[in-house]
């Protein structure tokens, strides 16, 4: 299907890739070292503690944690904890791309009045709500954003 309008054609970017099948185990081993690369870099900028990281991921022990963080564990995520790296990936490049350093890296941390928080943290919404919050908080920065 092609829109066009006043300006000209719409582009067109060729088929929309199909995400991956997190339920293979050899699609979750494949894509494990660089969610965990993401997900130390993401826990080091947002400055969360160990306990934070683990909740936010689900299931990682602290052990495990530590083990991820120094590259010495050997392992494959989850389809659960993939879910969740995801989610926190897209909520880290839309604070980057809707708002200024140090604000994006600080904006997790910082009370919100918003709707979704109610005062609280989105850090602390995003630990006791899980995967159905971090994508409800995903929804919302992509809405700020303009895309929805």
């Amino acid at each position: 299907m092609s829109f066009t309008n006043a300006a000209g054609p719409a582009a067109d970017f060729g088929p929309v890739p199909t995400p991956p099948n997190l339920a293979d185990a050899a699609t979750r081993e494949r894509l494990t070292p660089a969610a965990v690369e993401g997900v130390v870099c993401l826990a080091e900028i947002w400055r969360l503690t160990s306990a934070e990281i683990c909740a936010l991921l689900g299931n990682v022990s602290e052990r495990t944690w530590f083990r991820m963080k120094k590259g010495e564990w050997s392992g494959a995520l989850s389809q659960d904890t993939l879910t969740r790296v995801s989610a926190l990936v897209g909520i880290f490049k839309g604070l980057r791309l809707l708002f200024s350093q140090p604000v994006s890296d600080e904006w997790v941390r910082l009370p919100n009045k918003g709707p979704v928080y109610g005062g609280r943290r989105p850090l602390d919404t995003m630990i006791e709500g899980g995967i159905p919050k971090m994508l409800e908080v995903r929804r919302h920065i992509d809405a700020l954003r303009g895309g929805l």
